[in-house]
Order: C-alpha cells, then sequence, then structure tokens
C-alpha cells in the first residue's frame, strides 16, 4: 500500500516550494507588490528546477557507488517524477521572466546575454524530455527514448552555465556547489566504465578470445 501511495506523498513534497512562491505571487497587497513578488520568484523556480534535475541525473552513479543500498534504487525508480518536476519548475521560471520583462522587445534584446540564451537552450531541452517522460512513450519510442534521455546532459552544462553568469558571474559560487557533487559523480562513473584498468583475467580472456 505505501509503495504505491509513495509518488503521490513526492509529488506533495516537489511541490511545496511552488505553492509557497504562488502564495507570494498571490498575496501581494498591490500590482506593484505582485509585481515584486514575481521578480524575487525568479530564482528560486530556476534553482529548484535545477536542483530536482540534479537529483535526478544522481541516481545512476549513485547505484553503481552505492550498491545494493535502497537509496540509489529509489531513486532510480523515482527520477522521472525529479525530471518532471524540474521541467514545470523550469516552466514556471521561464514565465515569470517572460511577464517580468513584459514586452517582447526586452525579451529579444536579452537573448545576447549568455546566461539568457544558456538559460533558453536548457528550457527547450527539458521540452521533449518532459513529453516523452511517460511509460507510453518508454515503450513506443524504445531505444531512441533513452537517446533522447542522454540530451539530459546538455541541458545540465547550459543550466550551470545559465546560473553561473547571472549577475556578472555572481551566480558562480552556488552554481558549483550545486553541480560540483554531480560532476565528480559522473565523472567517477565515466572512469568506472571506460577507464579503469580491468582485472589480469579479464584481458587474459580478451586475448584468448582474439587468438581463436
Amino acid at each position: 500500500m505505501l509503495s504505491r501511495l509513495s509518488p503521490y506523498w513526492l509529488w506533495a513534497l516537489m511541490t511545496l516550494p511552488g505553492l509557497g512562491i504562488l502564495a507570494s505571487i498571490l498575496g501581494a497587497a498591490d500590482a506593484e507588490a505582485a509585481a515584486a513578488a514575481i521578480h524575487e520568484a525568479l530564482h528560486p523556480t530556476g534553482e529548484f528546477g535545477a536542483r530536482f534535475m540534479i537529483i535526478a541525473m544522481l541516481a545512476s552513479p549513485l547505484a553503481l557507488v552505492f550498491k545494493g543500498w535502497r537509496g540509489p534504487r529509489w531513486l532510480k525508480k523515482n527520477r522521472r517524477y525529479f525530471g518532471v518536476a524540474a521541467f514545470f519548475y523550469a516552466l514556471a521560471h521561464t514565465v515569470l521572466y517572460l511577464v517580468d520583462l513584459g514586452t517582447v522587445q526586452k525579451v529579444v534584446a536579452d537573448l545576447p546575454k549568455l546566461y539568457i540564451w544558456t538559460g533558453w537552450f536548457a528550457f527547450l531541452i527539458f521540452v521533449p524530455l518532459a513529453v516523452t517522460s511517460s511509460d507510453y512513450f518508454v515503450r513506443k519510442m524504445g531505444r531512441n527514448w533513452k537517446t533522447l534521455q542522454r540530451t539530459t546532459y546538455a541541458a545540465a552544462v547550459l543550466t550551470l552555465l545559465h546560473w553561473a553568469a547571472l549577475h556578472d558571474w555572481g551566480g558562480l559560487g552556488p552554481a558549483l556547489v550545486h553541480f560540483v557533487p554531480l560532476g565528480l559523480l559522473e565523472a567517477y562513473r565515466i572512469w568506472y566504465w571506460y577507464l579503469r584498468p580491468r582485472p589480469q583475467v579479464a584481458r587474459t580472456a580478451d586475448i584468448r578470445c582474439t587468438m581463436h
């Protein structure tokens, strides 16, 4: 029974930050206060989007490091929920950004800025990932689904740049705090699968196979 309910409890927990942000906007006393609340909501929505994306991406490397531990297994089972939550916070972040600027001219004028176009590209990558997150698309797309999911790494790099470049690179510190653990775990994953020295027994078996 608990396993059936757990996704709903997880969704409730992931929704809480968004409800708090929405309450601060709806509770504004006047239009000026609402505009200020929208501007203030830009950073937390973007940050939670990045955090949930990172949590989803941590599942595989953590499962590799902590083999047999239930935590990574649970995370791998539920990572699609975290990915979808990351998209919706990124969507809220984008909508609030557009409302905050107010005009198409301001949006277009912002596009050449590094922290803006990296954010847009990261969001555009998120869209097909979110659309194809259901079991139906997993079955329908087969191996192509996994290939599409790997574009998450490009979205992560763009999100890191987007966050770090804010306010003349004033966001570098917070961005690194969030992304460095993921980078280290992914580096270990690459080393484990592709770069680590292979056991002598395995190398001998390979040599025998090539001789035959």
